[in-house]
């Protein structure tokens, strides 16, 4: 089956960086455009970024310019580099594969960015 494990989260100060990582099992995963989604409390799930197959990303007004979302197809994984984090960063976020009707989510990782 289909298994999406999000590795990375933690606990940061206001400003720190962190790094997440979501390798992919089950599917063929360089057919499948790839995102980061984040929910914090009390709040919808928004989409942070995504990429393509091809390599092309897209990312969210509010974290422009300070995350990065890369693929390495070979290892099935993808990544999200985060600096200049802040308190409104804070949320659980997940990996999500779609290839036309397909989707697959992964379980999440916990993302606090607090002093």
């Amino acid at each position: 089956q289909v298994q999406l494990v999000e590795s990375g989260g933690g606990l940061v100060q206001p400003g720190g960086s962190l790094g997440l990582s979501c390798t992919a099992s089950g599917l063929t995963f360089s057919i499948y455009v790839m995102g980061w989604y984040r929910q914090a409390p009390g709040k919808q799930r928004e989409l942070v970024a995504s990429i393509t197959s091809a390599g092309t990303t897209n990312y969210a007004d509010s974290v422009k310019g300070r995350f990065t979302m890369s693929r390495d197809n070979a290892k099935n994984t993808v990544y999200l580099q985060m600096n200049s984090l802040k308190p409104e960063d804070t949320a659980v976020y997940y990996c999500n594969a779609k290839f036309y009707k397909s989707e697959y989510w992964g379980q999440g990782t916990q993302v606090t960015v607090s002093s």
